[in-house]
């Protein structure tokens, strides 16, 4: 007969206690079950209390029923194998336990299903390390939570207000984040809680400041709100932005978007300037940021592709992946730590080295090129289960307008035709001729009569996509375009003006 060995609860939750949570990380972690609920408004409170230190997270979201709280306390409630929802935060079915018991011994979950109140409860005090003890979470009764003043205030508070919503209340805090014995307990309390307000602030900025047409989420501290700190300077006017890529593994895609920083003598500000160095640095801030479904995971790494370097700390690259290649990058329990598949690291490697330059031109003053680099592309380049394609870019400004007057039969045709063009792609003589040192490639040099009347439909299709004044020019600029001197770009803005 096969002999079944259990382990031993107290033993094991112990354990997991220890997994690596810090208290960013472990709030970062209930945040997310938050927004998977579809909160718009997430408050952390926290008080000193006389000795008896306490930290809350209170949202607006789903509310749970009795039985699915009493699920949502079972620890590794969903497999992580399992498909989930393309916005779902989740990961392990873990987080909400693991990263509550990693910063306290007692948690205790209410949570307000249209206006039905369920409370449930973990306390390792009570676990004992005998094998044969039962270990569990405790259902807590009506009486039970409303006897509790803490659980009874934030009720009122946040479930008066509410129909639906879930707190989840930490108390027994760990030492480390505050010892009620020590003259500077209640200090490092507040300490620790302004770390991890400013690493949320970092991590859930795209929630906290959306993009247009996404939702926002409120986040506050004791009700004071949350600021997002976008790593990327969008407000630094000599930020450079390079065009983005996307790699495509098994059907997904990866969309990376590198952008410079500019040097300090261009930052707008010294204030500024700091500002996004952050309290480690340009030179520890520089690398890859990997968000997964708008949360940053991991910040500032190169993946051991190049040694960070002085004349590259400017380089930022934003990377988008989904949650359904979770298991290709090996995201850990606490969503802090991603390690990408061999196939992504090649294309990344390849970013780097194609961006790189970028950063030093910024030290070395060689501005024309980097210019060059930030072009709006005629020919995008796309790669999908490692391979690469060479495709016509719909998003330059010319051809976007063209298709958008089109009548649809029209621009059905154009569209089968550039399919056409991409399809048909001459690599293999591309290939020969690049690969032959003594092959050079003739760039075409169009006299001025073509350039001015590509210019001039140029002119129109930015000026019909809503730009105007100093805004068309940069957009005219930054569009690749023939090669034009100053002379005719005067020229061509001045024609198209007084045609209008």
């Amino acid at each position: 007969m096969t002999r079944i060995i259990n382990p031993i609860p107290a033993a094991l939750l112990e354990a997991l206690r220890s997994i690596g949570y810090t208290l960013d990380t472990a709030l970062a972690d209930i945040i997310d079950n938050s927004i998977t609920a579809q909160a718009s408004k997430i408050s952390v409170r926290f008080l000193w209390d006389a000795g008896k230190p306490w930290i809350a997270v209170c949202d607006d979201g789903f509310g749970m029923s009795q039985d699915e709280l009493v699920e949502a306390m079972r620890f590794g409630s969903k497999s992580p194998i399992e498909n989930r929802d393309s916005d779902d935060l989740g990961r392990f079915g873990l987080g909400m336990k693991t990263a509550s018991i990693s910063q306290c011994r007692r948690m205790t979950v209410l949570s307000s299903d249209k206006g039905r109140i369920s409370a449930c409860e973990w306390n390792l005090n009570c676990l004992s390390k005998d094998d044969k003890a039962e270990c569990g979470t405790q259902v807590l009764s009506e009486d039970d939570w409303r006897k509790d003043a803490v659980l009874r205030e934030l009720s009122k508070e946040f479930f008066g207000k509410n129909k639906s919503g879930t707190i989840i209340l930490w108390r027994d805090l760990d030492p480390g984040l505050g010892d009620p014995k020590e003259a500077n307990g209640e200090q490092r309390f507040s300490a620790q809680m302004d770390i991890a307000r400013k690493h949320l602030e970092l991590v859930f900025h795209r929630f906290l400041s959306p993009s247009v047409g996404q939702k926002k989420i409120g986040v506050d501290f004791n009700d004071t709100p949350l600021e997002a700190f976008n790593p990327f300077g969008p407000s630094v006017p000599a930020r450079q932005e390079l065009p983005v890529e996307k790699i495509m593994v098994q059907g997904h895609a990866i969309v990376v978007q590198p952008y410079v920083l500019p040097h300090h003598s261009k930052a707008g500000s010294v204030a500024e300037y700091q500002k996004y160095a952050g309290d480690e640095g340009y030179l520890h801030n520089q690398g890859f940021y990997i968000y997964r479904n708008r949360r940053l995971i991991i910040k500032a790494t190169w993946f051991r592709l190049i040694p960070k370097d002085e004349l590259n700390k400017l380089i930022r690259i934003r990377v988008d992946i989904p949650n359904a290649l979770d298991d290709m990058w090996r995201i850990d329990v606490k969503k802090s730590q991603a390690n990408p598949p061999e196939i992504v690291r090649r294309e990344l490697k390849r970013v780097i080295n194609k961006i790189s330059g970028a950063g030093r031109i910024v030290f070395t003053n060689r501005a024309t090129r980097l210019q060059n680099r930030t072009i709006t592309p005629v020919w995008a380049r796309e790669v999908v289960d490692g391979q690469v394609k060479y495709l016509v870019n719909e998003a330059h400004p010319l051809l976007k307008a063209l298709l958008k007057d089109m009548p649809d039969e029209q621009s059905d045709r154009l569209r089968a035709c550039l399919e056409l063009v991409n399809s048909t792609f001459p690599y293999d003589m591309y290939y020969a001729d690049a690969a032959d040192d003594k092959t050079e490639f003739a760039e075409s040099a169009p006299g001025d009569e073509t350039v001015r009347q590509v210019g001039l439909q140029l002119v129109k299709a930015l000026r019909s996509c809503g730009f105007d004044g100093a805004e068309l020019r940069k957009q005219l600029e930054n569009a690749e375009f023939f090669k034009c001197s100053p002379e005719m770009l005067e020229e061509i803005l001045s024609l198209e003006g007084s045609a209008q």
